[in-house]
């Protein structure tokens, strides 16, 4: 699939729906950038909060204004397997390069209940699949033990390892082979994922500082490691910022304050409280970002 960064894409808003201009603006941001892939509705992309035809517009127009010039990954995943596949023979239908499968949410399934979620689709739908194991979100992690059931399977190609535990992501590095994809799922462990063998990150950061983000991954994975553990260092309150509260919350506040009008989310999820607010802007006053509204 790709080496490098990949942006986990926000979605922008109307009070009605879509805003597609925007969501199309945000995605040339991405190809000038020279991000290597853009996924759409992710975790990032408030994808839970979409109903499936605001979803399928989103990915059919996300194929079309790439239009080839960047990799589209679908986050087709859900908990209820005959949806995934659903939505997985959408995305191939429009287009898409590569699909995101999460472990299925809050119905805690088995360790070989989640191989045999992933088999179905697979079974289905003749795509690159990227797991993506996101416990916090989830309640279900995808543990080491379970990739050589999983590697297997023969389009499943690479796994966002969003666990943060990066004992758990050395041992996943050392049972899968080296054309197996790990990228990391936090921004604040980009480096340390790419030395232990990692092939970079799919990022909530790269939606607002996308060029740093493609040279920090340039870096690690040349191994130019003086030069990526500083830049790493220096990005460390950026990240944690970022997730002062919920994400997308903070990116899309940051992104706002930086000429994008996309701060609107959708609720369960609300604007950053006001303290929060003042400590993103500071920190976005620091790094020269933002401010431009």
């Amino acid at each position: 699939m790709f080496n490098g960064s990949a942006v986990a894409i926000i979605t922008p808003f109307t009070e009605t729906g879509l805003n597609l201009e925007l969501f199309a603006e945000l995605i040339e941001r991405q190809i000038e950038a020279k991000t290597q892939a853009i996924i759409v509705c992710g975790s990032t992309g408030e994808a839970a909060l979409m109903t499936l035809e605001e979803k399928h517009t989103l990915v059919e127009h996300a194929v079309n204004v790439a239009n080839k010039r960047i990799l589209i990954i679908a986050n087709t995943g859900t908990n209820n397997t005959s949806e995934s596949i659903e939505f997985s023979l959408f995305a191939k239908k429009v287009g898409v390069d590569g699909l995101l499968i999460v472990a299925p949410y809050y119905v805690k399934p088995t360790q070989n209940g989640i191989v045999a979620h992933v088999e179905a689709i697979a079974a289905a739908v003749d795509l690159p699949i990227i797991l993506y194991n996101v416990p916090s979100r989830t309640g279900v992690n995808i543990l080491p033990s379970t990739y050589p059931q999983l590697i297997k399977i023969k389009n499943v190609v690479g796994v966002k390892e969003a666990s943060g535990d990066l004992a758990q992501i050395k041992q996943i590095c050392e049972l899968v082979p080296p054309d197996f994809k790990v990228f990391s799922g936090n921004d604040d462990q980009i480096v340390d994922v790419i030395k232990l063998g990692g092939h970079g990150v799919i990022s909530v950061s790269a939606n607002l500082i996308p060029e740093t983000i493609v040279r920090l991954c340039d870096l690690a994975l040349n191994h130019h490691d003086e030069e990526a553990d500083l830049l790493n260092t220096s990005l460390e309150r950026l990240h944690n910022d970022l997730f002062i509260e919920s994400n997308p919350v903070p990116i899309k506040a940051a992104l706002h304050a930086c000429g994008y009008h996309c701060s609107q989310v959708r609720l369960p999820l609300i604007p950053l409280s006001v303290e929060s607010h003042v400590t993103l802007m500071n920190t976005l006053k620091s790094y020269g970002l933002g401010l431009k509204i």
